[in-house]
């Protein structure tokens, strides 16, 4: 039965591995790898040769190191929206909200754009409102900029996935001791008592798992956000290391240097994720990831 799965994981996981050997070579489409010279570790030290690489290279890190920052600082939402959406009282009003807060998942980034490009260009929705109230003189360019980027890009990001990182937590109460709650309701305690010390003490596993699977892929920020949300104004904080992978790659024709750039950052995360695995065999008493 787990036969396919392992079949998909080989195909799509593993077998595209063969492709770190153009790290090594300077291929040049449309030639075979094989017809081009081979550099060995060129383009590994290319990227540290000179001062203006290693600008670009520390600018994109501070962008990807940032935009995780805030994203594991945010990652604290889902718990407290799933802690309250479990003490509404209506099933009804209940299920509507996590629809309605779940449906952003699935929303491509492209659409997700779309509505932003409507509701905040400079002929959008809000700024045609404000013209026409007064409250402004001329147009409010909030995409068109480069101030608060990584806010900007957080927020998108959380209203995007707030819903569904929720349901994860919600199936988590559902495996705490009923009788908890009982025997603390017969002790006098109240919603937020019974919320502050066996809710969210009983979540703690679940949200350290998926803490550290976090930091685990702290290099990971994706790729289709920062692509659509990007333009000339905001390169400086938005190009992160996905971006800036795509960008060396396809958009400038560096296949061999973005391979390199994708194929360290590879190692690093699997490095960072052994590393949080040790971690969490120390802090939890032997529980680890894997």
């Amino acid at each position: 039965m787990v036969a396919p799965f392992i079949a998909v994981t080989a195909v799509f996981a593993y077998y595209p591995l063969y492709g770190w050997v153009y790290a090594f070579f300077d291929w040049r489409p449309p030639l075979h790898l094989f017809q081009t010279p081979y550099v060995g570790f060129k383009w590994f030290t290319t990227m540290f040769s000179n001062a203006t690489r290693l600008k670009l290279l520390w600018q994109v890190m501070r962008n990807t190191f940032a935009i995780s920052g805030l994203n594991m600082l945010t990652s604290v939402l889902p718990v407290i929206f799933a802690v309250f959406l479990s003490e509404i009282r209506s099933n009804k009003y209940k299920k509507g909200v996590q629809i309605l807060t779940t449906l952003p998942n699935f929303i491509s980034w492209v659409l997700v754009y779309s509505m932003a490009y409507a509701l905040f260009t400079s002929s959008g929705m809000l700024n045609s409102l404000l013209l026409n109230l007064g409250l402004i003189a001329k147009p409010i360019q909030f995409l068109a900029n480069d101030s608060h980027t990584w806010l900007k890009m957080t927020f998108w990001g959380t209203w995007k996935g707030l819903g569904y990182g929720a349901i994860l937590y919600l199936a988590a109460m559902s495996g705490i001791d009923q009788e908890l709650y009982e025997a603390a309701r017969v002790d006098g305690a109240g919603r937020f008592k019974l919320m502050w010390h066996i809710t969210l003490p009983g979540l703690i596993p679940t949200y350290m798992l998926l803490l550290l699977m976090q930091v685990a892929g702290f290099l990971n920020n994706g790729f289709d956000q920062y692509y659509v949300f990007s333009n000339a104004f905001n390169q400086a904080h938005i190009q992160v290391l996905d971006l800036f992978v795509y960008n060396q790659g396809l958009a400038q024709g560096s296949y061999s240097l973005a391979t390199a750039i994708n194929m360290m950052k590879s190692i690093i995360s699997v490095a960072l994720f052994l590393g949080m695995n040790a971690l969490s065999k120390v802090l939890r008493d032997g529980e680890s990831i894997v």
